[in-house]
Formats: structure tokens, sequence, C-alpha cells
């Protein structure tokens, strides 16, 4: 069984269709359901759901406190090396885009943890871009260990690899897996990566499965909002999120967010998506996973990510750097994956999620010996 069972099962489903006959009395309809099944959550993606965002903010905001308090888990990204043999319209990374790459050394990356420690970060996630012959897994594993003596959690955001590989990275001390589809839609994603092992579609789709089988804690997974269809990527991105949460029972699914950032290049996304979409969406994904965390990164601005804490976000990334090795020499953030909206450091991003009656929350998890 694979993920994309299910997908090809909606291969001629009309979701136009499926839209206009969808009226406001549906949307009240599926507010007073406890559970939602997967015609439930289209319905509070269809454009008669955006007149009814208060009564789904309402029921999203009960649902997170119920499961995560009031409370805003904190991480934070470190990339290690930006050479990549992909060839994504999308990416600051692209390896056609004339950047500067950089591939840190292990004493490179000791300066990288300490600079960030320093910050009360005890959450890492780890990036690169996929490079085989510069990065290779011995490499990868090596950075890992090193990143584990000064975190209690350390995720990898990386390309997709065979199980046996994921289960090497977790005997080094990696606890959670971040994997973004990017997009669903076959096609597109055949249109958007256009060169590398990228473009293999199902290798990647079934990549989060593999992380989970190999034991990792979190698997966390996401599209890129703007890339495909909006209101079809975020539903497949939940009935994703369900699919691995039915399955993998030991492991703690997340959806995240990620709304298409200028980078590198000219790219622009054919189907953006505007600040009420996005809210839409968020409390879409609450009221069909409960307990799922909700990523909302430093893509987004300031003054809107302080205000989606109430709606449902339960994880934001703070003090982002997207360049290789900005923490321990801040003249070298320049040639981002991506650019970041959300510029606060560590402590201001606290101090905000404070001012709004949560807590910022820098470890939850360690491993108990």
């Amino acid at each position: 069984m694979s993920f994309y069972a299910i997908i090809e099962r909606y291969a001629e489903f009309d979701f136009d269709a499926f839209f206009e006959h969808t009226s406001g009395a549906d949307v009240v309809r599926v507010l007073t359901l406890e559970k939602l099944e997967a015609a439930d959550f289209l319905t509070l993606l269809s454009p008669a759901a955006t007149e009814f965002l208060e009564p789904m903010a309402r029921k999203a905001r009960q649902l997170t406190v119920q499961h995560f308090g009031r409370t805003i888990q904190l991480f934070i990204p470190l990339y290690i090396a930006n050479h990549c043999a992909n060839q994504c319209a999308y990416c600051g990374f692209n390896r056609s885009n004339a950047i500067e790459r950089r591939k840190l050394t292990l004493a490179e990356i000791e300066a990288e943890a300490r600079a960030i420690a320093a910050t009360g970060m005890r959450h890492l996630l780890v990036l690169t871009g996929e490079a085989h012959e510069v990065t290779p897994m011995d490499y990868i594993e090596a950075a890992l260990r090193l990143l584990k003596k000064y975190f209690a959690s350390v995720s990898i955001e990386m390309f997709p690899m065979p199980e046996a590989e994921y289960a090497r990275l977790k005997a080094a001390g990696v606890d959670g897996l971040t994997l973004y589809q990017e997009v669903y839609d076959p096609a597109i994603y055949r249109q958007v990566h256009l060169a590398g092992p990228k473009t293999d579609y199902r290798f990647r789709l079934d990549a989060p499965e593999r992380g989970a089988r190999a034991g990792f804690r979190a698997v966390n997974i996401g599209a890129l909002v703007g890339l495909g269809e909006k209101r079809r990527e975020v539903f497949f991105t939940g009935l994703h999120a369900r699919y691995l949460d039915d399955r993998y029972l030991e492991t703690e699914i997340g959806v995240s967010l990620p709304r298409f950032n200028p980078a590198e290049g000219d790219f622009q996304p054919r189907y953006p998506v505007n600040d009420r979409e996005f809210v839409q969406f968020l409390l879409a994904l609450r009221l069909f996973l409960p307990r799922a965390a909700i990523t909302v990164s430093t893509r987004e601005r300031a003054a809107f990510r302080d205000r989606l804490m109430h709606l449902g976000a339960t994880r934001f990334s703070a003090g982002s750097c997207t360049g290789v090795g900005g923490y321990a020499q801040p003249e070298r953030r320049d040639t981002p994956q991506f650019e970041i909206s959300d510029t606060r450091d560590v402590a201001q991003v606290a101090e905000a999620i404070a001012a709004q009656g949560y807590q910022p929350v820098y470890k939850d998890w360690d491993v108990i010996a």
C-alpha cells in the first residue's frame, strides 16, 4: 500500500463540481461533526467555507488548546550545504542558478551549533541540497552525530532516502523527518522539477512512510502552497497526514503550510494564496487533524504569524537563516534558499508568543536512556 493509491482514486474526481455544489448549509453541518472524513475536509476547503471562518476558528482554537495547551514549540533550521543536483524551477538552490555553493566542514558545523545553542534553542532542523557526491551519507551522519551533542532534538529536511539510510540516521540520533512533496499533482510536479533525482515523484511521495517505518519519532509533511491548485494541494496534504497517522501509531505526524516566497530566479507561482485563504486552509487542517502539529515558518510575516497561534498553529521556526553558515558568521546570510519574511531573532519571537498569552517551548523532547 502507498499513499499514491489514494491519489489515484481522485484522478477523475471533479473538484470544481464538488466546490460548485457545496453550500453554506454543508459547511454548518460539517462543523457539528466530531470526526471529519475526506469529503467533510474538502467541504471546509471550499469557497463556500470562506464565509464561516469565525466558527471554524472557534472550534480550531478549542481543539488546539485541548490537545496542545497554549504552547508554541520553537525550532530553528540549519543549512549545512547548498550544492544540489536538481533543477527545480522555484528553488534558490536550483543547479542552474549562479550562486555561491558551500558545504560546511565539521568544525564550521560545530561553530554554527554553538551559536544556535546560545539562543536557547534545543530543537534543530538540518537541511542540505541534494548532491550525493558532495554531501555523501558519511558526511551527513558525522554532521548529525556532532549536532546531537548540542540539541535535544535533531530533525532532518533533506532529499528522500531509502529506509535503511533513515534507520542509519536514526541510530546517529536523528528523531524527526520533514519532507515536503512540494506539489501532489503529478503533472505539475513534472513541470516544475526539470532535472535531477527529484524528478522521481513516487520515491519522494513514499519517503515519509519509509521514515516512519525506520522509527523516527516525528514525521512532518506538506506542499509548497502556490505550485498546484491550492485547495486540492491542501486536501492531499491532509489526506496524506491522515494516511500516515492511521498506519504509524507511534509516530507523531505533523503538517506544514509553506507558502511560496521569492528566491533566486524569477519563478512566479501559478496559484498564489492570499492571507484569508491561508487562514482557511490552516483551520481546515486543524479540524481534520486535531492532534497534528501544524508548523508555520518564517516565510510568513511577523504580525501574521502572531495571529495564527490562536488559530491552530503549534510550531514556529525562529531566528531563521536560509543561507549556509549564517549563524556563526552573520555576514554569510546571503544566497538563501528562499526569502524570510519574519526576521525577528529567537528572543523576539519568544516575547511575541508570551505577549499573545502562549508559552514558548524550547524543548519538549529528550531521549530516555
